[in-house]
């Protein structure tokens, strides 16, 4: 039995029943729509893995989580992927930074292909089904305390688990796999086995900026850019990778990483901070000084205003110097030292309050979840309870953008899948 028709609930069920042909393997999705997640994600183009396909550089892109998946990635890990959706028919492309998307650019192709291949095996794919609590012989507590609910199981059965659906029906089942992503039942269900739970908060986000000259600046996108979060109290977390300045503040893989990796601390700061921006960073500090002074030295009769000699956008160039404190009428050559380096520090370590988090899109990517410890990564089970296993966002594994979740997700299923399936 298998809970949630995400990705990990659909690749652990396709990986359970080609493990096992013989097994009955059903899957439950609360909603009406499966794989929801999987439709929306990359635009709509389904971000699927990474193409990154050393194993140790891959664990790099997991904020938590990084260590037990060395493992599980030795097993199963990018290329597998590709290869796994290859023999289902779908071809994957690679983008320039590395992120792989279905040729067809819509991820109504993945969506399909997981479909046809768990009906295929002969899953059975039951919508409209939400799990209200499981019994099992480790948890002894009565489901429900009115005894007119039915049962599918016959009274002799000695089934490991009984699942109780809303709707009153009982499914008795030998192994059982919870998908449910941060869904509030999964972990309520975990609880109750013994696990314990990391406080789920929210990862992969954008941030507010109250700036109303920066936010006019929307749509302007500079790569590379190096970020640096300060919160007190807190140690500094760096990040660097391109940047989009949005009617909202700031976004791009650069924060949307460093909200990663510092997804606990913003969390605790009630995300509000201060992010240091270089807009050069493949310049130190005193190459742009000399870079600027070559330009003040060259052009000294142009406005500072429109004649930037640097490389930059044009607009943020404006919006810089207008930060700097000069007007546009200044010429270069009447630049005041003091201005001067205004301008530099603006350029090089221009700081920002973060007013709060954005919504990334649709997608909601969670720092938490099942404790890593309590589970065998060779086979996602739980080492509390016999037959119980994890696969994908329920556990406490978070990945940056690009398609890392995907990726652990796939891979925590897979394992999953396979030691379900097993005879033994």
């Amino acid at each position: 039995m298998i809970v949630g028709g995400g990705a990990a609930g659909f690749f652990a069920a396709c990986s359970a029943a080609k493990a096992n042909r013989s097994a009955s393997v059903i899957l439950l999705e609360a909603s009406r729509q499966l794989l929801a997640k999987v439709r929306i994600s990359g635009g709509g183009r389904c971000n699927v893995t990474h193409a990154l396909f050393d194993t140790k550089g891959f664990i790099q892109n997991y904020p938590r989580g990084s260590k037990a998946l060395l493992g599980a990635f030795s097993r199963f890990q990018a290329q597998d992927t590709v290869k796994w959706f290859a023999s289902a028919g779908v071809q994957l492309k690679t983008e320039a930074d590395g992120r792989m998307f279905p040729v067809t650019d819509n991820s109504e192709t993945i969506v399909d292909c997981l479909i046809k291949t768990a009906l295929a095996y002969n899953v059975q794919i039951r919508t409209s089904s939400p799990v209200v609590w499981v019994k099992s012989e480790e948890c002894e507590e009565d489901l429900v305390e009115d005894n007119s609910h039915s049962s599918s199981a016959d009274e002799n059965d000695k089934s490991k688990f009984e699942i109780l659906l809303k709707s009153g029906e009982i499914l008795p089942c030998d192994k059982l796999l919870l998908a449910t992503g941060s869904n509030p039942v999964g972990y309520r269900i975990a609880k109750k086995f013994g696990h314990q739970v990391e406080p789920t908060v929210p990862s992969l986000f954008t941030f507010n900026v109250l700036d109303k000259e920066l936010r006019e600046l929307a749509g302007v996108s500079v790569n590379p850019v190096k970020l640096r979060l300060s919160v007190p109290g807190k140690p500094q977390l760096e990040q660097t990778g391109p940047l989009l300045i949005t009617h909202w503040g700031l976004s791009g893989p650069a924060v949307l990483k460093l909200s990663a990796w510092g997804a606990r601390i913003f969390n605790e700061s009630r995300y509000q901070g201060t992010v240091t921006v270089n807009w050069l960073p493949n310049s130190n500090q005193d190459e742009v000084r000399k870079e600027l002074q070559q330009v003040k030295n060259d052009y000294g009769k142009r406005a500072v205003f429109l004649h930037r000699g640097i490389k930059l956008p044009h607009r943020l160039w404006q919006y810089l110097i207008s930060r700097a404190g000069i007007d546009k009428d200044t010429r270069w050559a009447e630049l005041p030292k003091k201005a001067f380096n205004k301008l530099v520090q603006e350029i090089t370590q221009g700081q920002y309050t973060i007013s709060g988090k954005g919504v990334f899109k649709d997608e909601f990517v969670t720092c938490g979840g099942i404790k890593l410890k309590e589970v065998n990564f060779k086979t996602m089970e739980s080492r509390l309870v016999k037959g119980l296993h994890f696969a994908g966002e329920i556990l406490d594994i978070d990945g940056v953008t690009g398609g890392f979740n995907f990726q652990s997700a796939w891979t925590t299923a897979y394992l999953a899948g396979l030691a379900m399936g097993s005879e033994e």
